[in-house]
């Protein structure tokens, strides 16, 4: 079987590595090309491009480089054109997943496709279903309430749950070597700083970040910052965190081995206390880990204005909408300040422990204890092919 995939950041590229150790469990031999980073690349792809040049956020950051952006599609078009795979499986990345898709499908119209990650048109939006269903065949969903709204759309839609639950957690031996590796006492209360993986994640939200955690350091000095990052962005991290109080430990994943990175970041996550993070997949790795958040975010002013005006439901955290509780905090757009966020985050460092239960509930109606969702979503992706 051929397949052709397409990854634009990095919580995509986790669902497609998951994906395509699922087809070859069930195939054996498959035979991939697209799009994808590190953890793709390592179940046997050959990136057409780097993954980093389509990792962007929101229309102010996107406009820039738009005529890049619009080579690179028509690269990405052309070659999966070449390619003629069995199935083109795009990743999330709507903006660009969609648009190739549909180039796509103008020169092959058999084109079998699917799409991984149902939009939020539960949230906002809710007429890019429709939109996307011409060029859609089959959805891949993350959520267990989105298929409903795929469906009546006209395209096929599977749950599939959503790798975090299978990703293996640190115990106890590893979080109490974390912070004797890091000068950590047991007792000193310890904070993981998440801004995101994007550019403009980490240049809007640093600085609010290092502002509420100035906050939370006049009131509890003895806190420790934890800060982990991607390798793609650990240059811009170190530069941000200059500005940052605490002296910060920066996980630098440069030059390290990838398993003993990721094994630090599990013992991080297990050995924190509480995580100020920004909105996404990300919420969902600290609800495994079963570590209480604060999440706050804000895009550029121009994608602040666009999305506030379309959002749907009060709350865009996935712990908070899966778990039908509002138990994380929360701060969007002109609430992501540090007077709303630092109380927030000192009151989760006291008394964190309601989070708890929430958390449960996420992975458990994402699936933790089933069949992991990667092999799940190979299975969906291979029942969903053409006869």
């Amino acid at each position: 079987m051929r397949l052709f995939l397409v990854a634009g950041e990095p919580s995509g590229d986790k669902l497609g590595a998951a994906l395509m150790a699922g087809l070859k469990t069930l195939l054996g031999e498959v035979e991939f090309h697209g799009i994808g980073g590190p953890l793709m690349e390592a179940e046997g792809m050959e990136s057409l491009f780097p993954m980093s040049e389509l990792s962007l956020a929101g229309l102010a950051e996107i406009l820039p480089k738009y005529f890049e952006l619009k080579r690179r599609l028509e690269e990405t078009v052309d070659e999966a054109v070449r390619i003629a795979p069995d199935a083109l499986i795009t990743i999330d990345s709507p903006e660009f997943s969609l648009r190739l898709a549909n180039r796509v499908r103008q020169q092959r119209p058999e084109q079998h496709t699917v799409h991984y990650v149902a939009p939020t048109v539960w949230a906002w939006r809710p007429k890019r279903a429709a939109k996307m269903a011409p060029d859609i065949d089959q959805v891949l969903a993350l959520l267990p309430f989105e298929p409903p709204y795929m469906e009546a759309a006209g395209m096929r839609c599977d749950f599939v749950g959503h790798p975090v639950v299978a990703e293996q957690q640190a115990g106890q031996d590893e979080a109490a070597a974390f912070r004797r590796a890091h000068g950590i006492a047991p007792d000193v209360p310890l904070v993981l700083a998440l801004p995101g993986s994007r550019r403009g994640e980490i240049t809007k939200l640093g600085p609010v970040f290092a502002q509420t955690l100035r906050q939370v350091l006049a009131a509890r000095p003895e806190v420790r910052i934890v800060v982990p990052t991607v390798p793609t962005r650990a240059e811009l991290m170190a530069e941000t965190l200059a500005d940052w109080p605490g002296a910060p430990i920066l996980l630098d994943p440069r030059g390290r081995d990838d398993a003993v990175v990721a094994a630090e970041k599990r013992a991080a996550f297990a050995a924190a206390d509480a995580a100020l993070a920004a909105s996404g997949t990300v919420s969902l790795e600290l609800a495994a880990a079963d570590t209480p958040m604060v999440i706050g975010y804000d895009g550029a002013w121009l994608s602040r204005i666009y999305v506030t005006r379309l959002l749907l439901v009060d709350t865009v955290t996935l712990v908070n909408l899966v778990s039908e509780t509002r138990a994380v905090p929360e701060f969007l757009g002109k609430n992501c300040r540090a007077e709303a966020m630092a109380p927030a985050l000192l009151d989760v460092l006291d008394s964190g422990g309601e989070q708890h239960a929430a958390m449960r509930l996420t992975m458990e109606r994402l699936g933790r204890g089933q069949e992991s969702p990667g092999l799940r979503a190979a299975r969906a992706v291979l029942d969903g092919m053409p006869v």
